[in-house]
């Protein structure tokens, strides 16, 4: 498997449009650049050249990595799913919120976002983390 070279965009921010691209690597993967289309590009209203440059994008990233297939390539991603939601949820908290996470949910309980069941998986989590 090919690694990506250093690039000046590695560690930057996942765009919305690459996380769609991510979140189908994620499901399913290695897959080549006319899967990910398949999969994602028909909703969205992208081209298999928009879904390239995505992948290009998220190869520069370091999020996703190439592997030589034939005449074609496999992408597979190379950032967890549960390391990209941990870091964006501390970044949204950090930036919005101050670092803490308690004005965040009085601000979803104030919207009224939060369901009776979100309710009960916080107490049990709150629950757990007391012990």
């Amino acid at each position: 498997m090919a690694e990506p070279d250093e690039g000046q965009e590695a560690g930057k921010p996942i765009s919305e449009a690459e996380h769609a691209v991510m979140e189908a690597l994620w499901a399913r993967s290695p897959l080549t650049a006319t899967d990910v289309a398949d999969e994602i590009g028909g909703e969205r209203g992208w081209s298999l050249p928009t879904v390239k440059t995505l992948l290009s994008r998220l190869v520069a990233k370091q999020a996703v990595v190439t592997e030589p297939d034939g005449r074609r390539f496999l992408y597979r991603p190379l950032l967890e799913r549960s390391d990209y939601v941990e870091g964006e949820s501390r970044r949204l908290v950090d930036r919005l919120f101050g670092g803490r996470a308690a004005p965040l949910l009085a601000q979803l309980a104030e919207a009224e976002a939060l369901t009776d069941e979100d309710i009960a998986e916080i107490e049990a989590l709150l629950k757990g983390l007391k012990q």
